[in-house]
């Protein structure tokens, strides 16, 4: 099978996913041994897992919904990339953020002072982890253990 966009994202989000992962799964081969000791239908082999993560080839529902499973990730997110819609809690901080536009407190003005100091390279760093973090409520339905 060709590497259209489709299995390319898919293999990124996998990748993303196995990073994050609890259980270090670091090569195909472990990814495969992994799945074949959860999955209850066929096994795969080495070269499938290497087919996923390089965006050759995208494994079948059923595969996903075990790597979903496997992984600590929401299927519909790792299918698709849509993020996982969850009714919103009450009075959660982190809820009141994203959705109340209030002016900067001076704890966040001087973070982005602090953040302004910085090279170009490490204000990229910044950004990503932010991204990560942020990911967390799209991604996973439990938190990752540590």
């Amino acid at each position: 099978m060709a590497r259209t966009q489709d299995n390319l994202a898919f293999a990124d989000r996998l990748k993303q996913a196995l990073k994050r992962s609890p259980k270090r799964i670091e090569t195909p081969s472990e990814l495969a041994l992994q799945f074949n000791l959860q999955h209850p239908g066929s096994q795969i082999t080495n070269q499938a897992a290497q087919k996923w993560l390089a965006g050759d080839n995208k494994p079948s529902p059923d595969k996903i919904d075990t790597l979903a499973n496997m992984l600590g990730v929401s299927v519909q997110w790792l299918r698709y990339g849509i993020p996982e819609s969850r009714p919103a809690q009450r009075g959660s901080s982190s809820n009141r953020a994203a959705t109340k536009q209030d002016a900067p407190t001076a704890t966040e003005l001087q973070l982005l002072n602090r953040y302004r100091l910085l090279s170009e390279h490490q204000q990229g760093l910044i950004a990503e982890l932010i991204e990560q973090i942020t990911l967390d409520r799209e991604m996973w339905i439990t938190p990752p253990k540590q």
